[in-house]
């Protein structure tokens, strides 16, 4: 793999290992991973709130393991597609949320580092050519 490996193959991994590991964090300690998410206590403290967290986060760990799956497959563009669509969208709604629930630093640095990822992606870095 280090012959194919190059610099510009790094915000497809961040973002594929923050999603498949971070994911898993609510099955351990949901307050915790919903608090670093920019969720309120009021919120991160709910029973309910846990299962709902669960189940976005399967999602999330499916798509990271989606991106490294594509990454190790050389299906490079395909990680560009998925890295655009993702943090443009989600990374804006996710924004939103966080800022409406009271967190606007936190949302801000959600949405600038999604953003980033989406630029990545739309500037097709991690399957351009060296």
């Amino acid at each position: 793999m280090s012959e194919q490996f190059s610099p510009r193959h790094i915000p497809a991994l961040i973002a594929a290992s923050t999603m498949t590991f971070g994911g898993l964090w609510s099955y351990f300690d949901p307050r915790a991973a919903m608090l670093e998410f920019g969720l309120p206590d009021r919120i991160a403290s709910t029973p309910g709130a846990a299962a709902v967290m669960h189940i976005n986060n399967a999602r999330t760990t499916v798509l990271g393991m989606c991106l490294f799956a594509l990454y190790f497959t050389r299906q490079r563009a395909a990680c560009d597609t998925v890295l655009a669509i993702l943090g443009a969208y989600a990374g804006l709604v996710d924004s939103y949320v966080v800022w409406k629930e009271g967190n606007p630093r936190k949302a801000a640095f959600r949405l600038a580092s999604s953003w980033l990822l989406a630029a990545a992606g739309f500037a097709g870095w991690t399957g351009r050519r060296a």
